[in-house]
């Protein structure tokens, strides 16, 4: 059965992370000297690695063989995990399971020790969505674990986490990737695939992906599958009909000259062909940010366009 890009290519120890750098030799640190905590929240914009990590740190605390600070993946107990097949590591959504009953029957499960791996970890994915009285069922048990215990809390809205959460928990703080990260590792797994991807391609959909590594993987998964040949830039395009940076770049011109009747000729004929004129306005919103960029920073400018 084919498996999607952003699942066959998920990091498996914290050295494949990408662009979370700080992130993950702060998490390798603290397992190397032994000084964890027994509760972190992950945030962060998606697609960053923050179930990623989570699902790493689970398998690092676990694992019977580990090699500076990463899993072994291979033990008994990091291939239980992988699988899903261990008891003693949980993932929950909260978005679906945001109920006090929820939360109580996990406090309740929680309090015995592990049957199959050293630490029983509680990952608890979009956080946020849990109730005022789950966060409150939740407090007590974080505030005072059995020491078996690991709570990896992560969440894309950190205002909405209660501050009695944040302050028992360490906070890690997942960067945007950057477009050259993505485009690098877009580049590797289109290696790895058999996947003719120049460089151009690999740019837009490293600027599409806006900072989310899963979506950079998930938009070379549908191109690839579109098209047969070299994915080149303008062929994504087509695949994901969005207008391009030529005729952005061609619109733009005659906005800023005035010719109303060359831009409405333009975007018509971008209609007609069926452009998702919503991506066309994001692109003429980071074309003059770029070009503003440019303007004001010269030299910022031209790293970013480089």
């Amino acid at each position: 059965m084919y498996q999607a890009l952003y699942r066959k290519y998920r990091p498996q120890t914290f050295d494949d992370v990408v662009g979370q750098g700080a992130v993950t030799q702060t998490l390798k640190t603290q397992l190397l000297s032994g000084h964890m905590s027994h509760a972190y929240l992950f945030t962060g914009s998606r697609g960053t690695g923050k179930t990623s990590c989570a699902k790493i740190l689970s398998k690092a605390v676990n694992c019977l063989n580990p090699h500076n600070g990463n899993p072994c993946n291979v033990c008994e107990a990091c291939r239980a995990i992988d699988a899903g097949t261990c008891m003693d590591v949980l993932e929950i959504d909260a978005a679906s399971n945001n109920g006090v009953d929820n939360v109580r029957d996990l406090r309740d499960d929680a309090v015995y020790a592990p049957s199959q791996v050293k630490k029983r970890v509680y990952i608890i994915d979009e956080v946020h969505m849990l109730s005022i009285s789950a966060f409150n069922a939740l407090l007590k048990i974080i505030e005072e674990p059995p020491e078996h215990l690991l709570f990896i809390l992560a969440t894309t809205e950190l205002h909405k986490v209660p501050a009695t959460i944040l302050s028992r928990c360490q906070r890690f703080s997942f960067r945007r990737i950057t477009p050259e990260d993505i485009a690098a590792r877009l580049q590797y797994v289109s290696y790895q695939e058999g996947i003719e991807l120049d460089d151009g391609a690999a740019r837009v959909l490293a600027r599409l992906a806006d900072g989310g590594m899963r979506d950079g993987l998930s938009l070379l998964d549908q191109c690839a599958s579109a098209t047969n040949g070299e994915l080149t830039a303008e062929r994504v395009y087509q695949c994901l009909g969005i207008a391009g940076e030529q005729k952005c770049g061609e619109l733009m011109g005659y906005i800023a000259n005035h010719d109303s009747k060359s831009a409405l000729s333009l975007f018509n004929r971008l209609y007609a062909d069926g452009k998702d004129l919503g991506a066309l306005l994001d692109e003429l919103a980071c074309m003059t940010r770029d070009l503003l960029i440019l303007k004001t920073a010269p030299e910022a400018g031209i790293a970013m366009l480089s």
